[in-house]
């Protein structure tokens, strides 16, 4: 039965309609397996009029002809819109998501944020519009402009709802670009509201345009449409490579946010509950479905012992539960599928001759749900796919190592290299390891803090390009050379 608090229209042009077909598919609780909202289907027409939406807003609307201080305005808006409404869009995150509140109020807060901040990206677009090219032929002159790319097709994963739809939205309207956003189709109820925020802003019919469904029909026919001139994804490789080879058809512009299996080296000489801390952070908040998740912990042979028993000790410690109940720091996964994907995961490491030091299972007492026992794994063989693979779960496999060289070696040997971090005591080593670790994103004694201002995006198979910071800009911008002769005699190649 639809809940009539959550929005069952998709959002095209600025206007609210029912799917072409009348679509429509389960929202569930994670936390409690409830239907609580039948979320509009989009179909390949429905998709079909966003795109022609959005081209006819960028070819013909005023917003791309739209100076970076006016567009700021409406960035703003959306900013404050989200803001005023954190707490009831923190537990909607949390009854479509399963992550506990505190942690969704603080990805609200985040994703006013990103707006804020490409707000003032915008701004100064307005600074320093063209760059002159000093040329070696006098007779001509030559600046450089950057211009908005055009359409863009967004699409999003589950992991952070409103966070993700921020980090693509926000930086491809500062630059002028119109916008369809395709949410997972797991949790699509806040990009729905972000789109009734920017309905309120009094966006432009066309700027942002919002289509929920399967990715199967509403994200296939976004990568396929030929109106769309530029794919940003988030989400799993294997997706990637689909968008990618979509976008090769047309030569499409593309970026990718894709997976990883990020490292965690610790040193001896590291303080041990700060380790533990740390590590816990960098694989149980979110329930460890985060890309950049440090699940592969390497720790120095004098620390191992005593730091896998207090990793053991702290784990059994978290409280599991509804993540609207008070205190709880590990919610459910997001869905059965997912639940069911980390277990046999985790029985397939138990073969491989990993040994489950804690956790690994259901929590006891939830009949409901989609509950996992934080799970520390000792003993993973390194071609175990425990070790090698993503669980995108509150898993982490723990191994020793004996000196730097090893670690290194250790921490690079992987097919991704979206993140990594270090910890010593010693800040020359951290330098040094940091340096040679083949990541996007390294973190020195912490892991998984993330800022709006600074690049994010990995090496090798963990994606292409950057999102966030002026990175995250130049993604919706292309830059055009325009060249004028200035002499007053022919150029004589054909006129004598």
């Amino acid at each position: 039965m639809r809940n009539k608090l959550f929005i069952n229209k998709l959002y095209i042009n600025g206007v609210w309609k029912y799917p072409v077909h009348g679509g429509t598919f389960d929202v569930i609780n994670p936390a409690t397996e409830e239907v609580i909202h039948q979320a509009p289907a989009a179909s390949e027409e429905d998709v079909d009029e966003a795109v022609r939406a959005a081209r006819n807003a960028f070819d013909q609307g005023p917003w791309p002809q739209m100076s970076g201080r006016e567009r700021a305005y409406y960035l703003r808006a959306i900013a404050n819109g989200i803001r005023a409404k954190l707490s009831e869009l923190a537990r909607i995150e949390v009854i479509d998501n399963g992550k506990p509140l505190p942690e969704a109020e603080w990805d609200i807060g985040d994703a006013a944020g990103c707006f804020d901040y490409y707000a003032s990206l915008a701004e100064e677009l307005d600074e320093n519009p063209v760059e002159p090219i000093a040329l070696a032929d006098g007779r001509f002159t030559s600046k450089a402009v950057r211009e908005p790319l055009g359409v863009a097709g967004a699409i999003i994963p589950w992991n952070y709802p409103l966070l993700m739809a921020a980090w693509k939205v926000a930086p491809a309207l500062a630059a002028g670009c119109t916008v369809v956003l395709k949410p997972a189709a797991l949790t699509s109820l806040t990009a729905l509201e972000l789109a009734a925020i920017a309905d309120e802003a009094r966006l432009p019919p066309g700027v942002l345009n919002v289509v929920t469904g399967s990715g199967a029909k509403a994200g296939q026919a976004l990568i396929d449409h030929p109106g769309v001139d530029k794919l940003a994804f988030t989400g799993s490789g294997p997706v990637g490579s689909t968008v990618m080879a979509a976008a090769a058809r047309d030569i499409k512009r593309v970026s990718l946010e894709l997976g990883g299996k990020s490292p965690f080296i610790v040193f001896a000489d590291s303080d041990i509950e700060k380790a533990v801390e740390w590590i816990m952070f960098g694989i149980f908040w979110n329930q460890g479905q985060v890309c950049s998740a440090t699940s592969r912990v390497l720790v120095q042979e004098a620390l191992y012992q005593p730091l896998l028993d207090r990793l053991a000790e702290e784990s059994r410690k978290i409280k599991i539960g509804n993540g609207l109940e008070e205190g709880v720091l590990l919610g459910p996964l997001v869905s059965q599928g997912q639940l069911t994907q980390v277990l046999a995961g985790i029985d397939e490491a138990r073969r491989d001759g990993a040994k489950v030091v804690t956790g690994g299972n259901k929590p006891a007492g939830f009949d409901k749900g989609y509950f996992l026992e934080p799970t520390v794994l000792a003993d993973v063989p390194l071609d175990s796919r425990a070790w090698t693979e993503e669980f995108f779960g509150p898993v982490v496999c723990i191994k020793p190592f004996t000196d730097e060289v090893e670690a290194i070696r250790l921490a690079n040997d992987s097919r991704f290299g979206l993140a990594a971090a270090v910890m010593s005591a010693d800040d020359e080593r951290c330098e040094r390891v940091a340096a040679k670790l083949r990541a996007g994103i390294v973190w020195i004694n912490c892991s998984q803090p993330t800022f709006t201002e600074a690049p994010w995006g990995g090496y090798k198979q963990s994606g292409i390009g950057r999102e966030l910071g002026r990175w995250g800009l130049d993604n919706y911008l292309e830059t055009k050379q325009i060249t004028r002769y200035t002499s007053d005699e022919p150029w004589g190649w054909y006129l004598k």
